[in-house]
């Protein structure tokens, strides 16, 4: 019997509801920390594909993924977004919307990839009482030449139609969440957007990982978290990977992160 099953509801704040699954293990202990899995930029539950449910099952960790507001099934946008869009994410609904679901001393790993990896460092550096660990793929700290380099063709396969599967997770949200993200990044106020500093304080252990063939980014990304960070920082670059690691190299992906979590557990 697989000891995994979904939930698929959804969480009230003011007028936005958050749509959400949770992956429930009976294989977890007692008191342990909760895997939340944040998406990319483009992002939905189904895009993450059996990813989060494989590594729930490899820590034995009950897990939560969930769909920003303008994302998936949960409510459309409702503002202009501006250079302060992830710490809004990360700050004013990620931290509600956990207030809705657990207690106030559970602790998380967050486990984020692309803007969900950026969102999970401000928050760890905001709420570090709350984290146990962070596992960010593809986070982003500066915007590099090369991400904006990125944009362009992502632009040009969109108005071609090339995306059209995005309709498919976002609906009719899915041209306003698109230009959404890539006029953000394009804009003259993101040219020298930098959170080096804004995620200075967090001392919780992390596993930051890229792909060496990333269109969005730079190894450079991973060596300002690790710099910049207090916590003891891993940092993984992996071969033969674009920009979605947890798909492009799942297994290895998987097995790195179970590796250092053992690692850290017995540390602790």
């Amino acid at each position: 019997m697989n000891p995994f099953f979904y939930a698929m509801p959804f969480v009230q704040l003011n007028k936005i509801r958050l749509h959400y699954e949770e992956i429930t293990s009976t294989q977890t202990r007692l008191n342990s920390p909760v895997l939340v899995f944040l998406h990319e930029a483009l992002g939905s539950i189904p895009q993450w594909k059996d990813f989060p449910r494989l590594l729930c099952e490899e820590l034995q960790l009950n897990g939560i993924v969930y769909e920003r507001q303008g994302y998936g099934k949960s409510s459309e946008l409702t503002s202009k977004r501006d250079a302060s869009y992830l710490h809004n994410y990360a700050h004013e609904e990620l931290p509600s919307f956990l207030s809705k679901l657990y207690p106030e001393d559970q602790q998380f790993i967050l486990v984020g990839h692309s803007d969900g990896g950026t969102i999970a460092l401000l928050y760890a550096a905001m709420y570090s009482e709350k984290i146990k660990a962070i596992i960010s793929m593809a986070a982003h700290v500066i915007n590099e030449p090369e991400t904006i380099a990125g944009i362009a063709p992502a632009i040009d396969a969109f108005e071609k139609g090339k995306l059209d599967k995005l309709y498919n997770y976002h609906g009719d949200k899915t041209k306003v969440l698109f230009y959404a993200w890539a006029n953000t990044w394009l804009a003259d106020d993101f040219l020298n957007w930098n959170i080096c500093e804004d995620i200075s304080s967090i001392q919780s252990p992390c596993l930051i990982a890229q792909g060496a063939q990333d269109q969005y980014g730079t190894p450079k990304q991973l060596e300002l978290i690790k710099s910049n960070i207090k916590g003891k920082c891993e940092t993984i670059l992996l071969n033969e990977c674009g920009h979605h690691p947890h798909l492009e190299q799942k297994n290895l992906t998987i097995s790195s992160i179970k590796q250092w979590y053992l690692g850290i557990t017995k540390q602790s």
